[in-house]
């Protein structure tokens, strides 16, 4: 049985659901690295997944944007340690998310990590 989420049901843990997400966009791989999973395209990361407690996303943002999210649902949203000094934004994976934006964001990281050439099959 699964949680709906808005229009979307979802029947994974949240682990399993960003995986979905992050693979499916081309040439992405997951390597587990630092004792949690990591999303790649041509090794170099575009999101993570972990964290000590609830599971929590991970992933590059555009300038001002971490801020802007933080500033408006600190209770979703967070600076990270480690990469949050460079603009990325963490967001905690606790019931409800909101699948359609984890999926923005993680794409929105992936466009600003992948090689030009494989950003032509996106839409």
């Amino acid at each position: 049985m699964g949680l709906l989420y808005g229009e979307m049901t979802v029947r994974h843990d949240p682990l399993q659901r960003l995986r979905e997400i992050c693979l499916a966009l081309p040439e992405a791989t997951e390597k587990e690295t630092w004792g949690e999973a990591t999303f790649r395209v041509r090794d170099k990361i575009f999101a993570t997944c972990g964290g000590d407690g609830p599971p929590s996303l991970c992933c590059k943002a555009p300038a001002g944007a971490q801020e802007v999210l933080v500033a408006s649902q600190p209770e979703r949203f967070f600076r990270p340690a480690y990469v949050g000094h460079r603009g990325w934004v963490g967001v905690r994976l606790q019931t409800p998310v909101d699948w359609d934006q984890i999926a923005d964001l993680v794409e929105e990281s992936y466009r600003m990590t992948a090689p030009k050439r494989l950003l032509a099959g996106l839409s």
